[in-house]
């Protein structure tokens, strides 16, 4: 009896507190940095790092690693409705069991955007988005009903108000939701194109046009053509299959140009202005360039799906660090497709991070396959250390 009243005390306590937190297993992962005008000596390091100011007893993983001056740091992953709960602990793990075991809320994610605390998720297997809601604490799906009811939807993009415009390769619609994930309306007509991605400026909707190998630009209000941007082909200033695109702190229109293994950059009036990257296997190379992402300093975050990384260029378009890999681990990233970079909710992320590195930003990658559907890194700087 004694004993069984040792090991509910115990239980209680553990309930209690973080401090039984169950260190998770160390693992490297291949991280290459080069000698650019932002950042760091050329090396091939692993990526992990112990870190002694740790509470969670974990390790904590940067990019660049310790004892060099790291900008990056992973943060936490999100795929089971667990998740939202902000329990960043092994102790969840005590208590439900490996994740392998919990149900993923999205099965196959493409789009990740953020909106109030709540990361969204389109899920082209689940027919609909999930939704995050890390300042409540809990975790749901949508997916639409009548006109609204999606069935391949890829991309998210939300305003400043909250409207949600995702697109939907099957049914070539831009399926618009509001502030509360309630149907608004929807643009695009039978036949007309097959939107890949959305972005947003004043009162236009500029979308990839899967189909017609160009960017279709829209009214935000009526939904009307109003011009086009591009032509197929594979000559600068030309597109093949255009899947993701930004519009930058500099005004300039970013396109993901897969088919022809580059990004490139376009005024919003439809003028060329210049491209980076290339086909091949080096870095700074392209096999599969989806998901963009730009910050506030002008730096451009480009996944490859195929390298199953993130590469990071400057405003010059050199290229400063690539970060990510496929399989298991914590931080690891497969078939990665999207990307997005948030300054709003920073705060809720805090908690992941070392104590004494100070998030700037979060940068959110979507997988497609493996345990880790939406991954969360941190820009940042580590006290006392100098950048």
């Amino acid at each position: 009896m004694r004993i069984l009243q040792s090991i509910d005390t115990l239980l209680n306590g553990l309930r209690q507190t973080r401090s039984g937190s169950i260190s998770l297993i160390s693992h490297a992962l291949r991280t290459c940095f080069y000698p650019l005008s932002f950042i760091f000596a050329t090396c091939l390091l692993t990526a992990c790092a112990t870190t002694p100011g740790d509470s969670k007893n974990e390790e904590a993983i940067f990019y660049p690693p310790l004892p060099n001056s790291p900008r990056v740091q992973y943060l936490a992953t999100f795929s089971s409705e667990t998740d939202a709960s902000g329990d960043s602990s092994g102790f969840k793990e005590f208590l439900l069991g490996s994740r392998e075991n919990e149900a993923p809320l999205v099965q196959k994610p493409y789009g990740v955007n953020m909106y109030d605390g709540a990361i969204y998720v389109t899920d082209t297997r689940g027919h609909g988005y999930g939704v995050f809601d890390l300042r409540n604490k809990r975790a749901f799906t949508v997916t639409g009903s009548g006109a609204g009811r999606m069935s391949f939807p890829v991309n998210i993009t939300i305003d400043q108000n909250g409207q949600k415009y995702i697109t939907d390769t099957i049914k070539n619609q831009i399926f618009v939701f509001d502030k509360d994930n309630r149907f608004v309306r929807a643009y695009g007509q039978k036949d007309w194109f097959k939107p890949g991605d959305v972005a947003l400026s004043a009162d236009k909707l500029f979308v990839t046009d899967l189909k017609n190998h160009q960017i279709q630009v829209l009214s935000k209000e009526t939904g009307e053509q109003l011009y086009n941007i591009s032509r197929p082909g594979q000559q600068e200033g030309e597109l093949f299959y255009p899947t993701n695109l930004e519009i930058g702190v500099d005004g300039y229109l970013y396109v993901s140009d897969t088919g022809n293994f580059r990004v490139q950059k376009f005024s919003l009036e439809g003028e060329f202005k210049g491209s980076f990257g290339s086909v091949g296997v080096n870095p700074g190379q392209f096999a599969r360039p989806k998901g963009i992402a730009l910050d506030r300093e002008g730096r451009r975050y480009v996944i490859d799906a195929a390298f199953e990384n993130v590469q990071i260029f400057s405003a010059e378009d050199e290229l400063l660090l690539f970060f990510g890999a496929a399989g298991v681990d914590r931080d690891s990233i497969n078939l990665p497709t999207d990307i997005e970079i948030i300054y709003d909710d920073v705060d809720l992320f805090q908690q992941y991070a070392d104590p004494r590195f100070k998030l700037e930003y979060i940068i959110l990658v979507a997988s497609q396959f493996g345990l880790n559907k939406v991954n969360a890194y941190g820009f940042g700087k580590m006290e006392g250390m100098q950048y």
